[in-house]
């Protein structure tokens, strides 16, 4: 009778637990006759990167009591996510058995392209899942969307963007910076810039040849300076400068840039200029190539310029031109502003007395007493790059006498009458010494011959007082 009793309590206990358990778990909407839980299991990469498409794999599984069919899952891509070509944003299951375990649940897989400008963050997205009940009898279709969130990581990239300089001078300092920027769109950290040139012509100086950027942000840039000289003997040209950037990703990863840059090495060079010698109306000049540089089709010139103006050719070519090198050239020149102002002198001295003095005077500033003009000298040389360069240099220069006579108009007479009175003053004062010394000469010699005739006389008077006495 005991027995009975229990197996009586027992029975009625268990018609009453799945009647209240039932609705109670429902209502949690943990478990529902036709339930489909969706879970995100795996995401390649782990953080989906600007520009590269990111694969995800979804685990579907029916947790319900009832056998689902026709199960379709529709992934719904937003900013900066999009369709892959090719790829379908539909996935189709056929059949779940109702209750599944985690190791009987379905897979599918899903393949999305990264927006190549997108930032770095959590990005959302949607998945509606559909799904019919497979109850042999009635079918009943359910839809759930779930959202899930997606980590986008910044690309890390940076370049070389410019270099200061395209050419620098033989053992000269010479600025030379390095424009990097981050074109990625995640930051970078300890970046380490260096350089070489493999030929060992280009070399810093105050420095060594690497650099150290801790933070760099996307899209910053930044300035890295070095001073760099080039080696005098090096042979003007085209380097190359091997690059070498290196950075930590976002999981520390090192990455290293690989690039190079040409620079020019060689370019202009400088020159000077000095007076040599005058001699009428002609003038020499030495030109010596100051610079490091070797000074290719050389041309000097004399420009039309006030005060001075040339007869003939006004250029000339002297060829190559090394370092260190000079050469003479020589032209005919005339000083205008000389033979103007001679022209002034004669006609002041006309209308005065005429004196000798004045047109001495005359003379002494035409022959240039350290008041003649600089006059202007022009160089134009090839350099190493090919291209044309043209320096211009002021020259003192004094100008002879001889130089004044090619003068022309009154100036010239002036100084015509002034060389002819002082020719027939030197020929005046040669002819009265030629006198002189004529009639030094002759009187020296009517003196002797007095002399001897006194002395002949003298004997003869001896002789005579000698014939008497015997």
């Amino acid at each position: 009778m005991k027995t009975l009793s229990l197996l009586t309590l027992l029975l009625v206990l268990s018609s009453i637990i799945p009647l209240s358990s039932g609705p109670a778990l429902a209502s949690t909407g943990l478990i529902d006759s036709s339930s489909v839980e969706i879970s995100l299991t795996k995401q390649n990469p782990d953080a989906a990167r600007p520009g590269e498409p990111v694969e995800l794999t979804f685990s579907v599984q029916n947790i319900g009591y009832n056998d689902l069919e026709d199960i379709t899952l529709e992934i719904t891509p937003e900013y900066p996510f999009s369709q892959v070509s090719g790829e379908s944003l539909t996935k189709e299951i056929s059949y779940l058995n109702a209750r599944q375990d985690d190791d009987d649940a379905a897979i599918v897989k899903f393949k999305l392209m990264t927006d190549a400008a997108a930032s770095e963050g959590t990005y959302e997205i949607d998945i509606t899942t559909s799904a019919k009940t497979a109850d042999g009898s009635s079918s009943k279709t359910t839809t759930t969307t779930k959202t899930f969130e997606l980590e986008v990581r910044g690309k890390e990239y940076a370049q070389i963007v410019t270099i200061s300089e395209s050419n620098i001078d033989l053992a000269k300092e010479e600025p030379l910076d390095f424009i990097i920027t981050n074109t990625g769109n995640s930051p970078l950290k300890n970046m380490v810039i260096s350089w070489k040139d493999p030929k060992g012509v280009i070399l810093p100086v105050y420095s060594d040849n690497t650099k150290y950027i801790k933070y760099l942000d996307a899209g910053e840039s930044i300035t890295i300076a070095y001073s760099v000289m080039a080696d005098v003997n090096a042979v003007p040209g085209l380097y190359t400068l091997d690059i070498n950037l290196t950075f930590e990703d976002y999981e520390s990863n090192i990455n290293t840039i690989e690039t190079n840059a040409g620079l020019f090495v060689g370019g202009e060079t400088d020159f000077d200029v000095s007076f040599s010698e005058s001699n009428a109306g002609e003038i020499s000049l030495s030109i010596a190539n100051i610079g490091n540089n070797i000074a290719y089709s050389v041309k000097v010139s004399v420009p039309q310029q006030a005060g001075y103006s040339t007869t003939g050719s006004s250029s000339t070519i002297v060829g190559n031109l090394e370092k260190g090198d000079y050469t003479i050239t020589s032209f005919n020149v005339i000083n205008t502003q000389a033979a103007g102002t001679n022209s002034e002198d004669s006609s002041s001295a006309g209308k005065a007395t005429a004196a000798p003095s004045g047109n001495k005077s005359a003379v002494t500033r035409s022959a240039g007493s350290g008041t003649d003009p600089t006059m202007k000298v022009q160089i134009e040389y090839t350099d190493a790059k090919g291209e044309r360069i043209t320096v211009q240099k002021d020259v003192p220069v004094q100008m002879t006498a001889s130089a004044g006579v090619t003068g022309t108009g009154r100036a010239g007479k002036t100084n015509t009458s002034s060389g002819t009175s002082s020719y027939l003053l030197y020929l005046l004062i040669v002819v009265v010494a030629g006198a002189g010394v004529f009639l030094y000469r002759r009187k020296k010699q009517g003196v002797k011959m007095g002399t001897q005739k006194v002395e002949d006389k003298t004997s003869e008077n001896n002789s005579g007082s000698g014939m008497l006495k015997n």
